[in-house]
């Protein structure tokens, strides 16, 4: 079954999610182990926004706490967002609460039009000294007393393990003063971005715009179609656990979206559909994850992630030659690929014992101090020791 595994998280945010599925052919073989985690930036904070484990909470859960005549429902892509007004919620804030195609909470934001005061919080408030802003800009507010038509504002971002928590706070060297949070399951971060337009849109104060200044053109906007992102990552969340239970069969009808969709540019797409073969993998149809899984390497060639996993696809379907082939090139790609180093020496031991000695070898050196190899390299060393020569 595929292993879990998840790579360092990136102050600046993440280009493309990357997180690393795995196939399997024995003791979780044939994905990319990634290097050590960096300790992750502080996360503490005073300011209760979101209780735990309220994320991957069902929707209908959700609305027996909240009744839905107190909410605003609109639709969020193929998903809804559940809107708490102000005047209504704990926090004093407009708080949206999104869900996705399943009916399982995947994000939260918290919208704060007059800005919340961070004075009396102390602990959010060190937190922030500790943290790079991961954007500053110039932002138009409405509704903020005593600020002026624009104001210094700065994007923090901090998190754990699966979450990503996100702070927009203006005037963060003066009196900082909390603007919008965000909450999510890493998978869906690129959308819960408080920088994101139709975020900023909440914030913006159109009769404050001063001549000269386009207010309306700050904010990110997707290049790829939301649709196309947002299956992506419900794809991401189903086939690597984020919420509790795995799904290849979600996993599958998320990726094939999100390629039905339209991806423009060729990362997504061929990744898409190298996540479209993973699913169809674990689903034990072989034949088509092969075929998603060519069509990746014909968008995008020589991606040695792909390569791998199409070996142990191959070897699945019996064609060793194949798998010794594609395990042969993601090394060659990557001579520091430690999985495919693995999957290699597998692949050769029983007709070139010498060989794949030499293989066992370099994934014990490339891994030596990762925790998440543990029981591989336990493996690793007996088989080391019975092919070396006595």
């Amino acid at each position: 079954m595929p292993t879990d595994l998840r790579q360092r998280r990136s102050a600046s945010g993440r280009a493309l999610i990357g997180l690393v599925v795995c196939l399997t052919v024995s003791l979780a073989a044939a994905c990319e182990t990634p290097n050590p985690r960096p300790n992750l930036p502080p996360s503490e904070s005073d300011l209760v926004l979101l209780k735990p484990g309220t994320l991957c909470q069902r929707k209908t859960d959700f609305l027996q706490q909240h009744p839905q005549s107190s909410l605003t429902i609109k639709p969020w892509g193929t998903g809804q967002e559940l809107m708490l007004p102000a005047s209504r919620s704990a926090s004093h804030g407009d708080e949206s609460f999104f869900f996705d195609d399943d009916g399982t909470l995947v994000g939260a934001l918290f919208t704060f039009s007059s800005g919340l005061d961070l004075d009396p919080y102390s602990v959010l408030r060190h937190t922030l000294t500790l943290l790079k802003p991961t954007l500053e800009f110039y932002l138009s507010v409405a509704n903020f007393a005593g600020k002026s038509a624009m104001d210094s504002s700065s994007l923090y971002e901090t998190g754990d393990e699966k979450t990503t928590t996100q702070y927009l706070v203006i005037s963060a060297r003066d009196r900082p003063t909390l603007l919008q949070a965000s909450v999510t399951i890493d998978p869906y971060v690129r959308l819960f971005s408080p920088y994101r337009r139709e975020f900023l849109n909440r914030l913006r104060q159109p009769s404050g715009v001063q001549p000269g200044q386009q207010v309306d053109s700050q904010g990110a906007e997707d290049k790829e179609p939301f649709a196309s992102l947002q299956q992506f990552a419900r794809g991401q969340t189903a086939q690597l656990s984020y919420c509790g239970t795995q799904s290849y069969d979600i996993a599958a009808d998320a990726y094939r979206k999100s390629i039905a969709s339209g991806f423009t540019n060729k990362v997504w797409l061929a990744e898409a559909h190298h996540k479209f073969g993973q699913s169809l993998f674990g689903l034990g149809q072989y034949e088509k994850a092969k075929a998603e899984m060519l069509q990746s390497l014909a968008i995008r060639p020589n991606t040695p992630e792909t390569l791998n996993n199409l070996g142990s696809t191959q070897l699945k379907l019996g064609d060793k030659a194949g798998a010794l082939a594609s395990f042969e090139k993601a090394v060659t790609l990557r001579p520091n690929y430690a999985i495919a180093r693995f999957n290699l020496a597998e692949a050769v031991e029983p007709t070139n014992p010498k060989r794949a000695l030499a293989e066992y070898e370099t994934y014990l050196a490339l891994v030596e101090g990762v925790p998440d190899e543990a029981d591989r390299i336990a493996l690793v060393q007996q088989r080391v020791k019975k092919l070396k020569p006595q």
